[in-house]
């Protein structure tokens, strides 16, 4: 089943294994580097690649050395992005992203972060030089600074379509902007965008509709982590307010979820643990669902068999194993491939090393 062929909308995608977003914090002045294109194109054989989070605006940012999406220069790195994973046969869509809280008030010239309420997220926060930080309390966002963000998300969506992007997704999982908006203990606001859940997801209804009047809706995805409680976003109700959200996402007439399972590599395992995130989607959303978060080959096979999922997508034995598709079809007849196995040190920052430089399997030197 991962090895078979799935139509994503218009997308023609030759195995239903996808990268998953990964951030890298290998950019300069959030502008792709030359190294992007090589690491797009070498893990091309994906049935998609999702690209790595990339801000909004600049107050999106939260972590150092990430890739945005807002401004000319940026279109055109992301254009060569394209391009070469075009050039080799391969599908990419871009997440569009907004940190919110999860931010620190020295990427932003001392202003601090902002989010729908006053309301600090729990842990740390990284600093532009990697170092660690407690978060500090955001900006509540005003209405008029809301409907700001809102044109951003379209101006984003708009040069993600002129740098080449086959789709983007909206990223609103992982406890960033959107989620924080979604979730009742982030969302204290008494406007229209807090309170009763329609008008919790009020901001997502707009940052979607902004989106879809730049790409067609059969071209955008959403990410969403359902409760997951990361960066100390929980809502009280999860079952009920991402049922919603899944639901109002397919009336929209999005292609896929994107779906992350609570796991420890989010810090989250032990919120709402008993949550399948996953059967929550397909349960409440009539398009592609993408199941995501320390899945194996063994169960992204069993949950496509299951027709839980529709494709699975893997973050670290993609980000080790540049060829992950061909090796599994290696696997799958009896050849080994034993797959390289990711180097925590090299995950971010950095150049080449551990970024570029992991090797293909040569299936005659494994004989």
């Amino acid at each position: 089943m991962l090895l078979s062929p799935f139509d994503l909308g218009p997308l023609a995608l030759p195995n239903r294994v996808v990268l998953a977003p990964l951030t890298r914090s290998r950019h300069q002045d959030q502008v792709p580097t030359d190294l992007a294109p090589t690491y797009y194109a070498q893990r091309a054989s994906a049935g998609l690649l999702i690209a790595e989070a990339s801000q909004i605006s600049g107050m999106g940012q939260g972590y150092p050395a990430t890739p945005g999406i807002y401004t000319e220069d940026q279109a055109e790195a992301w254009d060569r992005v394209t391009g070469l994973v075009h050039a080799v046969g391969g599908r990419i869509v871009l997440q569009l992203w907004h940190v919110g809280r999860v931010s620190h008030s020295a990427f932003h010239d001392g202003a601090p972060p902002v989010a729908p309420s006053a309301i600090a997220a729990s842990g740390q926060a990284m600093t532009p030089d990697f170092q660690m930080v407690p978060f500090e309390t955001p900006h509540a966002l005003t209405t008029d600074e809301i409907a700001a963000t809102v044109r951003d998300y379209r101006h984003a969506a708009r040069l993600a379509r002129q740098a080449g992007f086959d789709g983007v997704e909206i990223h609103a999982a992982n406890g960033y902007l959107v989620e924080q908006f979604l979730s009742s203990g982030s969302n204290q606001r008494t406007d229209a965008y807090g309170g009763s859940l329609d008008n919790r997801m009020r901001f997502l209804d707009e940052v979607t509709e902004a989106v879809l009047a730049e790409w067609p809706a059969e071209r955008v995805g959403a990410r969403l982590s359902f409760g997951a409680g990361t960066n100390g976003v929980v809502d009280e109700k999860p079952q009920e307010t991402f049922g919603a959200v899944a639901e109002r996402l397919g009336q929209a007439g999005l292609v896929y979820l994107h779906g992350i399972r609570p796991n420890e590599q989010m810090g989250s395992a032990g919120s709402n643990a008993g949550l399948d995130a996953i059967q929550l989607m397909r349960d409440h959303f009539g398009g592609a669902v993408i199941a995501n978060a320390e899945i194996d080959r063994a169960e992204g096979e069993a949950l496509l068999t299951a027709g839980t999922a529709d494709l699975v997508a893997y973050g670290r034995p993609f980000l080790a194993n540049p060829d992950l598709p061909l090796r599994f079809a290696a696997q799958e007849a009896g050849l080994g491939a034993p797959l390289n196995e990711p180097n925590p040190s090299t995950f971010y920052g950095g150049g080449a090393e551990g970024y570029t430089d992991y090797p293909i399997w040569d299936g005659l030197a494994s004989d």
